[in-house]
């Protein structure tokens, strides 16, 4: 009597899979209709079992992956075998089945806030979409294949999509967790040139600047944050709607107000959650989270109180014998390693020249914490005005053209502006954000801006603008935000440039 198993014979099945491609399919079309129903997310109105579910997406994801890496590794085996395997079903249902609830989870937890605006945030949201979607069908292919008189051919083809498409998901999922460069800051130069990247550059040993010339703000204080906070409150992740990573978004705050407030550290909310007990719901940063040292807590206390001004060196401001042995046990000389993952501002290497911040510093007089960089190790500037509202003029912000090339945002809402000041705005290539609500101008300064290709977001509200003007704003094609309440621009003259650019988010006020 022989035992050879026939790994030949196919397994016995009388019946086509219909019922299970009907509820795949079915599934598929559920998944692509979710985040259209859903709409947009608003953490706000989420109640807590929406972020509670979502909160296990980092777990559940691993799932799929391991299932996935298992099926294409027996599969790559069966085609090199002499012997025809069909094997069983039920590792392409767990792992279509693992898919859609890996799926659902991040959906919830996109849902729940913290992610509003970033880009590879909706990349990620979508990939996952697509990979759930691939794995049921090859779930469907998988149940056809078991079916007389069929191919493997089909399911193994979606076998490898499969794959491909959860590897692009996984690698902006880890890009959101630690930082865009991840997997490639150590690559060396051969691999570098493969993925098109720039060669490593050779680092030389820069000499730390005496204490009292360091910028406070740049050299001490956002390192702190960088290392205990950024984690979660930076462009990809962007937690409670409050963003930490630049000097403006520390002030502005998010949902629970402003996130500092210049010479009141008691009252300045990051002080205030980081001195609440651990086990208070309002501390910060929650789920055990290592918090600020006492030392770094004190140092980040002492700069507000003296003013949080963004330039401001420590010889600037009164430095106490206690602050300076608090500051001495920071480690000053490394920067770069903050602990919160590579940010992809830290990857540049375009640090402030002596020159750039002597102008900062001589400009500091007329415009009293107006400049700020946009990024601990960027020279790239923002600027606001409405410190200075209605004495903001045109003489005065032409005293700011040595910087103006280097600006990416500028706010020059309610100030006494006209359309002088925005021709001088030609130089700055790189300027993404403008505001000019309730200012004087006109549909001349339009021309100047439709030259201005980064541009992202621009506020009109209050202004003169017509519909001759914006409609040459079609030209913008980065332009995704667009405020234009209470002007003279017509519905005609929205929906035409609506039509120009469909990705462009109109707020009328309407």
């Amino acid at each position: 009597m022989s035992t050879e198993i026939d790994l030949d014979r196919r397994p016995a099945k009388t019946k086509r899979p219909y019922f299970l491609t009907f509820a795949g399919l079915l599934t598929i079309a559920g998944l692509i209709a979710l985040p259209f129903i859903a709409g947009k997310p608003d953490g706000g109105k989420m109640p807590d079992m929406v972020r509670f579910l979502g909160h296990f997406h980092p777990v559940i994801l691993h799932l799929p992956i391991g299932i996935f890496i298992l099926i294409l590794c027996q599969e790559l085996a069966a085609m090199f075998s002499r012997h025809k395997t069909y094997g069983s079903i039920m590792p392409a249902f767990l792992g279509a089945a693992s898919a859609v609830m890996a799926m659902l989870a991040g959906f919830l937890l996109y849902q729940g806030g913290g992610f509003e605006g970033s880009e590879l945030v909706e990349d990620h949201l979508w990939g996952g979409l697509a990979f759930a979607c691939a794995a049921v069908l090859t779930f469907i292919a998988k149940a056809w294949s078991l079916a007389p008189g069929s191919s493997q051919a089909l399911y193994r083809i979606l076998v490898l999509a499969s794959v491909g498409v959860m590897s692009y998901a996984s690698h902006d999922g880890a890009s959101i967790t630690h930082g865009k460069d991840y997997l490639t800051e150590y690559a060396p130069d051969p691999i570098r040139k493969l993925l098109g990247l720039e060669p490593k550059e050779i680092k030389e040993d820069i000499p730390v600047k005496p204490l009292e010339e360091q910028i406070v703000y740049a050299d001490i204080v956002q390192p702190i944050l960088n290392k205990r906070c950024v984690q979660c409150h930076k462009e990809e992740k962007s937690k409670g709607k409050f963003r930490m990573d630049t000097y403006d978004l520390l002030v502005k705050g998010g949902k629970e107000g402003d996130g500092i407030e210049p010479g009141n550290a008691e009252d300045s909310n990051i002080v205030y959650r980081a001195e609440l007990p651990e086990d208070d719901e309002e501390h910060m940063p929650p789920d055990g989270k290592k918090g600020f040292e006492p030392h770094e807590l004190a140092v980040i206390k002492w700069w507000i109180d003296e003013g949080a001004d963004p330039v401001a060196t420590v010889g600037q401001l009164k430095l106490a014998d206690e602050m300076r042995e608090a500051i001495g046990k920071l480690d000053l000389s490394a920067p770069k390693d903050i602990g919160a993952g590579p940010l992809h501002e830290q990857a540049k290497s375009d640090m402030p020249s002596e020159k750039l911040l002597a102008d900062i510093a001589m400009l500091a007089e007329d415009f009293p914490g107006g400049l700020t960089f946009e990024s601990q190790s960027s020279s790239k500037l923002t600027f606001t005005g409405v410190s200075l509202r209605k004495n903001l003029t045109d003489e005065l912000f032409a005293k700011l053209g040595p910087v103006i090339p280097r600006l990416v945002s500028v706010d020059l809402s309610a100030s006494s502006v006209t359309d002088a000041s925005i021709a001088l705005l030609a130089p700055a290539k790189d300027l993404k954000m403008v505001r000019l609500s309730e200012t004087g101008i006109t549909d001349a300064s339009i021309d100047t801006l439709v030259k201005l290709k980064n541009l992202e977001s621009i506020n009109l509200y209050g202004t003169k603008v017509t519909d001759e003007g914006v409609r040459k704003l079609s030209a913008l094609t980065s332009l995704k935000r667009l405020y234009l309440w209470q002007t003279a621009v017509t519905p005609a003259a929205i929906a035409e440039l609506r039509k120009a650019l469909p990705e462009l988010d109109i707020i009328t006020g309407i």
